[in-house]
């Protein structure tokens, strides 16, 4: 919840008008609807210029279709009521004002004073067999690549390798676009979704082949392209990329968890911050998780293929792609992160070339000092790492307010 808001926005929201100005007629239908809401609901008689109304009606689709108060506080904080504007409405929080809102609107049915039963809230989403399976197939088709990929030679290893990308990027596609994992319609525009696909599609890559070429240009090369094994001359990292592709249904299962457990939290919960309080926790338990079952995919895959299992990199990537695509769900920007981690593990590999300018070996010594401390795997675990954590600092102060799993999309 912000902690200021602007003097212009509350007005705004609280429709209130400055002295000497009179306010619009009221058509006689809404008037006497409302009116005869605040009649029956709590709290002092506040006559015509009674501001709690005026916030009814600009929010009344909200206010009517609301379950409860914690859903009416979730949309009033969507639309940038904070307790600073509450205050001017004579209430100490968002949800006590909240309160009042759902006890003044009218809902009566028939029109008899009888108000019906209170629905239940939205039931929490379930696991469904159709997608539990689709999250499976990302990992299958990477298996299954992998192990074409060791079992061939020159071209056909080639061949081998672009067929399975080609459909190791259509099963992450399905994967991707039902279940947990889905975004939401129109949750972000076209742009911003292509350019994620971009950076994620880098990140991948630079997990495959980046380390292995960032440490042949470190030591002078490369003098060819990589022939797709993890010892030649531009070595493959295997293992992280398809640890990855395997995580992918852990992803989407931690993600299924966190959801449903908020969707009963918000349904449970009497206020914001009593919401917030529990929803913290469980999303640091969540993505504590999915890191321990990565890690453990890695450990499986390092010890099948042979190869280093590159712990820093694939982890701190892992964990910036979870969170990216969580807030992403949840209908919130993930910002620049994924693109700043891909320019930062461009940036490296470019340095080193640009220090091979006569005068410009300084541009290699970060990279150079870096590699040589701690691997060429420092370099995106550094870059994923920083940017994964920018991520969960927003994720834990976004994904733990209540207008985050509100059911009702938009309140107006």
């Amino acid at each position: 919840m912000l902690g200021t808001a602007d003097a212009g926005s509350e007005d705004a929201l609280s429709g209130s008008r400055p002295p000497g100005i009179a306010a619009a007629p009221e058509r006689p239908s809404a008037r006497t609807a409302w009116e005869s809401a605040g009649s029956r609901g709590p709290g002092p008689r506040r006559g015509a210029a009674d501001p709690v109304k005026a916030l009814m009606h600009r929010h009344r689709a909200l206010c009517e279709q609301a379950v409860d108060p914690l859903e009416i506080a979730a949309g009033l904080e969507a639309h940038g009521v904070t307790d600073r504007t509450a205050a001017r409405f004579r209430h100490r929080d968002v949800f006590s004002l909240a309160e009042e809102l759902y006890a003044r609107v009218p809902r009566d049915s028939d029109g008899d004073g009888d108000r019906p039963p209170r629905p239940e809230p939205a039931p929490a989403p379930r696991a469904r067999a159709d997608w539990v399976l689709l999250t499976l197939l990302p990992g299958a088709v990477g298996a299954a690549v992998a192990v074409g990929v060791r079992l061939t030679e020159g071209r056909p290893r080639l061949l081998t390798a672009a067929a399975g990308v080609l459909v190791l990027a259509l099963a992450a596609g399905l994967a991707l676009r039902g279940g947990p994992l889905a975004v939401p319609g129109r949750a972000v525009a076209r742009p911003a979704v292509t350019g994620t696909r971009v950076w994620t599609c880098w990140l991948l890559a630079y997990a495959l082949f980046g380390n292995g070429l960032l440490r042949t240009v470190l030591d002078g090369g490369p003098d060819g392209l990589p022939t797709g094994a993890a010892h030649g001359p531009w070595p493959v990292s295997t293992a992280p990329v398809l640890a990855l592709v395997l995580a992918c249904a852990p992803a989407a299962w931690s993600t299924h968890l966190f959801t449903a457990a908020a969707r009963r939290r918000l349904a449970a919960s009497r206020g914001l911050a009593e919401f917030a309080g529990a929803v913290q926790p469980l999303l640091l338990g969540t993505f504590a998780l999915y890191l321990g079952v990565l890690t453990t995919l890695l450990a499986v895959c390092g010890a099948a293929l042979g190869e280093s299992a590159g712990y820093p990199e694939a982890l701190t990537l892992g964990a910036l792609l979870l969170l990216a695509r969580l807030l992403a769900v949840h209908r919130l920007p993930q910002g620049p992160a994924l693109a700043l981690a891909a320019a930062a593990e461009a940036a490296a590999v470019g340095l080193v070339l640009a220090g091979r300018l006569p005068g410009c070996a300084f541009l290699a010594s970060p990279v150079d000092a870096l590699a040589q401390a701690w691997g060429a795997g420092a370099v995106p675990a550094l870059a994923c790492g920083t940017a994964a954590l920018a991520l969960l600092f927003r994720a834990t102060r976004t994904l733990t307010r209540a207008p985050a799993h509100a059911s009702t999309g938009d309140p107006q």
